[in-house]
């Protein structure tokens, strides 16, 4: 799955509960040249309990409110998927319920991803795993005695496991990126390793996949003043454009190693920019060659100035003229 960083846009909640917008949002998004669309199944009744807390963005309406309002049918989801597959991208979701599971492995997804809330339940977890789909787990609010915890729980099921770094902020600082744990993540898991993006710019992202990270997850919008939670933490098309093109060109120079020693193809900059070692003055024939009567001048097809040592305290044999090269000729 993993031939190259898989880059995805996670539409979150944005669509609004619109068909229209969330195929909209799908199509700018593979407009930008991502991979794969990510969305959130949500069912309200199976995930909460009716009193349960809502995070504190939201405001305007309870959070079984807006999941209510906002969720898609079965036929809907059909369509979506179907929308997205015509793209050629891959289908990537959330479910926040084994119900949604149940509804997901219906609809066909091709990857799950598996919110850092639900790393603890394991009942979940197994039913997750025993799809045998490929599974991204988020980490975002949990600790290493969980992640190992989960990381056991799926494998025993199911190997094509990725695990992401992520940090449960929105937006998330810098200082809590956490780049530091890309490496830790992979010596402890042996697998491939991902970043969550929640950072307003698309700095750490990059940072990432210098260190290995496989998989790019960034919240997406076509404009941040949509509605909902998501819109505005995500980026817009020109920001994921660019983070497109940046991931893709920073893989080219990952994959492509330099050889120091291999400097053929410099031939003609070294005698432009390098020096030569060349008369300071007047140098008479039979004059033992000190470093006071030499200088150093382009072009570099003399003998190069890291050679000194080798002419200083021979004698010249023949009268070298002022500001001239100096040659090996010329000594003995």
């Amino acid at each position: 799955m993993l031939n190259k960083v898989l880059i995805i846009a996670e539409l979150g909640m944005t669509h609004n509960g619109s068909v229209s917008l969330a195929k909209k949002l799908i199509n700018s998004a593979v407009d930008c040249g991502v991979d794969a669309v990510k969305f959130q199944m949500h069912i309200f009744d199976e995930e909460s309990l009716p009193d349960a807390p809502s995070p504190k963005y939201f405001t305007n309406e309870s959070r079984k409110e807006f999941f209510k309002r906002t969720s898609f049918t079965e036929e809907q989801w059909i369509g979506i998927k179907k929308h997205i597959k015509d793209k050629r991208k891959k289908f990537v979701c959330s479910p926040f319920s084994i119900k949604a599971v149940k509804s997901l492995e219906k609809i066909g997804v091709d990857i799950y991803k598996i919110p850092s809330g639900e790393v603890t339940n394991t009942p979940y977890l197994e039913i997750v795993a025993k799809t045998k789909k490929p599974i991204i787990l988020s980490t975002g609010m949990n600790n290493w005695k969980e992640l190992d915890s989960a990381v056991k729980t799926i494998n025993k099921y199911n190997k094509n496991l990725f695990i992401m770094q992520c940090t449960s902020s929105y937006p998330c600082k810098y200082e809590e990126v956490g780049l530091n744990v890309i490496k830790e993540m992979q010596a402890r898991y042996k697998m491939p390793v991902g970043l969550s993006d929640h950072t307003l710019t698309i700095y750490a992202s990059f940072a990432a996949v210098t260190l290995g990270a496989k998989i790019i997850e960034k919240h997406f919008t076509t404009h941040k003043n949509l509605y909902g939670p998501d819109a505005k933490f995500s980026l817009e098309p020109n920001e994921m454009k660019n983070l497109v093109e940046g991931i893709r060109n920073i893989e080219i120079m990952l994959n492509n190693k330099v050889d120091k020693d291999d400097i053929i193809k410099f031939k003609d900059m070294k005698f432009i920019f390098e020096k030569s070692i060349v008369s300071k003055k007047y140098i008479k024939k039979g004059t033992v060659i000190t470093s006071d009567l030499l200088d150093f001048k382009k072009p570099g097809d003399g003998i190069r100035a890291d050679r000194m040592k080798e002419i200083i305290g021979k004698k010249v044999k023949v009268d070298i003229p002022g500001n001239t090269m100096v040659l090996l000729e010329h000594v003995k």
